[in-house]
């Protein structure tokens, strides 16, 4: 190979190319944000920091990334276009610079009931095409290794319209790996009707217990009472067997309802479409608790939860079938396909052990391939979104991460910490979202945004390197080398939570006790079992005192714009009873939602303009002015303010309105304390839930389920999105349950968390098959003086001991 030697000695001038360096950020005014101007370098890692609600989404996605995506998709015809979700412009005034972006946020992954891993990566989809062409004996094509493609037959006649038209009798068939009995959803529901309605009364006496179902409504009770199939006033126990047949499991069948025509079909068949057809973790918490009561899920019997068809499972690959395969944990599957060697697949197995090394790589190596989607947490459902760009050979992109170490125990941050900055030196821009100090360090740019949360927040505190925060007055640089002392007393437990046995998911027959009136932390490198320890064996068990388990799971909140935090907490219910007494009124007239709305925009405050292909327009609404209200609402005050002067309060001016005077309202200013309490102080009532950022969601959860009726207190990661300086409002928070009766227990990694406890079960010692076991009980102080597990290893050096 000849190589060109160059003679020119003179260095030349800098290319014009060269000087687009930066990404400039000119009037950014999205969300909270106060017209900020930024420079961020590229091919640089650039760490935004910040207390939770102080503009970092509203910067990074909202207007950088919402930016570079809309512009890509402007490159596309219209026809294209039409096809593709609808991107407005941010709210900002110049943006220069701007390369592809790729977001690798915590949504979620579709929690629909058959969506795994593998088919959320596309390895399952390598895989199927792997057994179609390996396995023995061969069954069909991938399809028939899927468990989302039913088997299809069909016969008879077609008519060929070419030259002479004839009929032709024609026979079709697909070979799909569904299982018949379950449909590829690996369990079978059992219904327990007693949940679903009262047999001593009739349909007319309201005999129906499912959540939502109403008297009035035409779609449920309504098509059941007037069908004309059964007899309304007569009780659900006296039916005969003909119209028992009709009511739970009658086909289909048109009926009209006063003049509307409606269909009417059986109950169960109607529950199962309803219900059983979303996963579960989709589901209301209401709607949820009662399936929860009303259906048993038993995994499948034909299929033995596999998805999978007899055909499926009974083609294999050197005694391994794909049932098989999907059920090894990742790292097992990477070692088996790596001992395949098959010259005529050898591009598909290259592609496939690198999507199984990148698992390993990204510290997912525990997971299985059948693993549900809806199962994984905020954290892990990220790095499984980073996989697919781990190996990519692009260059000059801009990633951008939203708090990546969710999730993740000290041990794995270091791991995460290395990919970040591999991307970085391929020549990408990496724009991480984080809180964690630990990867903050590593950063080569850090803006810091606040001073404080909502209306306080939205300006840039800080710009530059890690060591000028340190050195600077910001909420961040003031608490960044914070840290926790380990406590020298702690509480003494006044009973236990006995588990025996425990054996969900990778755990080894688990026996371990929970002090109770204590705050007891449950921790592990992730992947460890320390989820499936605590959900697995203690929701719906009573503590000692005979008080139930209250759960704050990670979930995220589901709401509407119209949804705000008076709506979601009930804080509404008892100001809109206030406002109705005072002014001797329906309290339905104080409801956006309801009879109260403004007629032209239906409550929302704005008016939406569709534009087809291009981004819809929202405009106040010109009769309200984005009041949302009637005008003749408006008129009704409570303490001289009209309820859209109300819901425009903060958490904080609100609790002190309806704290005394002739506002005074005891239910509402209960509710206002506890979220206060968790630090939300700064949040307007009717704030739209979509505009809130995932640390004060996870806040505003909390604050729902601190009503005094639980007995025990479990949190998953609470810390979840929290600043530094939010951690010590929490610990305060969970040091005034504990102080008040009640007993904590948290899942959780951060070291702050783990120090302040008075009891640590440590799970590992590591992960998947490789943990399941308590590696350590005891208190923070014995788990540094022994530093026997990884755990305490990485807290004694947190503490400095």
């Amino acid at each position: 190979m000849s190589k060109v030697t160059r003679t020119d000695p003179q260095s030349p001038a800098p290319h014009a190319a060269d000087s687009h360096d930066l990404i400039r950020v000119h009037g950014a005014r999205e969300n909270n944000l106060k017209d900020i101007s930024i420079e961020i370098p590229k091919r640089r890692l650039t760490v935004f920091t910040g207390v939770s609600g102080s503009g970092k989404s509203s910067l990074v996605f909202h207007t950088i990334a919402a930016e570079s995506q809309r512009l890509i998709n402007e490159t596309y015809s219209a026809f294209v276009q039409g096809f593709m979700p609808t991107l407005a412009r941010p709210e900002v005034d110049v943006l220069d610079g701007l390369t592809t972006a790729i977001i690798v946020d915590q949504q979620r992954l579709g929690a629909d009931a058959r969506s795994t891993v593998g088919t959320v990566t596309d390895a399952h989809a390598m895989l199927r095409i792997l057994f179609s062409r390996l396995g023995k004996p061969h069954i069909g094509p991938p399809g028939a290794y899927a468990f989302n493609v039913p088997s299809v037959r069909a016969s008879g006649a077609i008519t060929v319209e070419r030259g002479a038209r004839k009929a032709v009798k024609a026979t079709f068939t697909r070979t799909g790996g569904m299982c018949t009995r379950c449909e590829g959803r690996g369990t079978v529901s059992d219904i327990d009707l007693t949940q679903l309605y009262d047999d001593s009364k009739s349909i007319a006496e309201g005999a129906f217990t499912i959540p939502g179902w109403k008297s009035d409504s035409f779609w449920t009770v309504r098509v059941y009472a007037e069908s004309g199939l059964l007899d309304p006033d007569k009780p659900i126990r006296t039916f005969t067997k003909k119209e028992m047949h009709d009511f739970l499991h009658r086909e289909p069948t048109k009926v009209k309802v006063e003049g509307v025509n409606l269909t009417y079909e059986g109950l169960i068949p109607k529950i199962q479409k309803s219900f059983l057809s979303k996963d579960k973790e989709a589901l209301q918490p209401h709607i949820r608790a009662f399936v929860e009561r009303a259906v048993t899920f038993t995994t499948c019997p034909e299929c033995d939860g596999t998805r999978l068809s007899e055909g499926a499972r009974s083609s294999k690959i050197k005694g391994i079938s794909i049932a098989d395969a999907c059920a090894l944990q990742i790292s097992d599957l990477a070692a088996w396909v790596r001992g395949l060697d098959e010259p005529s697949v050898a591009p598909l197995l290259t592609a496939l052990r690198q999507t199984l090394d990148s698992f390993t790589e990204i510290g997912l190596g525990y997971l299985s391939l059948d693993r549900a989607s809806g199962t994984l947490s905020g954290g892990e459902a990220q790095r499984v979104k980073m996989i697919r760009h781990l190996g990519s050979s692009l260059t000059d992109t801009t990633y951008v991460f939203d708090e990546p170490t969710t999730g993740l125990h000290p041990h794995d941050i270091q791991r995460m910490n290395n990919l970040l900055l591999r991307l970085r030196d391929k020549g990408n821009t990496v724009l991480v979202v984080e809180h964690k100090p630990e990867t903050i360090a590593i950063a080569d740019h850090v803006v810091d945004l606040g001073p404080g949360a909502g209306a306080a927040g939205g300006t840039v505190c800080f710009e530059g390197t890690v060591e000028g925060l340190r050195a600077g007055s910001t909420v961040t640089g003031r608490h960044f080398d914070d840290r926790a002392a380990v406590k020298k007393t702690v509480r003494t437990p006044t009973g236990r939570l006995e588990i025996r046995g425990a054996t969900t998911h990778n755990l080894r027959g688990v026996d371990v006790d929970i002090p109770l009136g204590v705050l007891t932390v449950v921790t592990g490198v992730a992947g460890s079992g320390k989820s499936s320890l605590v959900h697995g064996s203690l929701p719906g068990r009573a503590g000692a005192t005979g008080e139930g388990v209250v759960s704050v799971d990670q979930a995220p909140i589901r709401g509407s714009r119209r949804s705000n935090p008076a709506t979601y907490t009930g804080l509404l219910d008892p100001i809109r009873k206030a406002f109705a007494k005072a002014n001797g009124v329906k309290p339905g007239l104080f409801s956006s939602n309801s009879e109260g709305a403004c007629p032209t925009c239906n409550g929302a405050g704005v008016t939406f303009t569709d534009l087809a292909m291009m981004a819809g327009v929202a405009s106040p609404c010109e009769e309200c002015e984005g009041k949302r209200f009637q005008a003749s609402v408006l008129d009704h005050h409570l303490g001289g303010r009209d309820i859209s002067e109300v819901l425009a309060m903060s958490v904080t001016e609100a609790e002190e309105f309806f704290g005394d005077g002739e506002a005074r309202t005891p239910a509402a200013h209960r509710i206002l304390g506890r979220l206060a309490d968790v630090g939300l102080g700064y949040l307007g009532l009717g704030q739209p839930l979509t505009t809130l950022s995932g640390g004060e969601r996870q806040r505003l959860k909390l604050a729902t389920h601190m009503d005094g009726k639980g007995g025990v207190y479990l949190l998953d990661e609470p810390t979840a999105g929290l600043h530094l300086a939010d951690v010590e409002q929490l610990l305060g928070l969970l040091d005034r349950l504990v102080d008040s009766g009640k007993s904590v227990i948290v899942i959780e990694h951060h070291q702050a968390v783990m120090a302040h406890a008075d009891w640590i079960i440590d799970l590992g010692p590591g992960a998947g098959h490789d943990g399941g076991r308590i590696v350590f009980e005891g208190t923070p102080a014995d788990l540094v003086a022994a530093r026997s597990t990884l755990t305490g290893e990485h807290l004694a050096a947190y503490v400095g001991a």
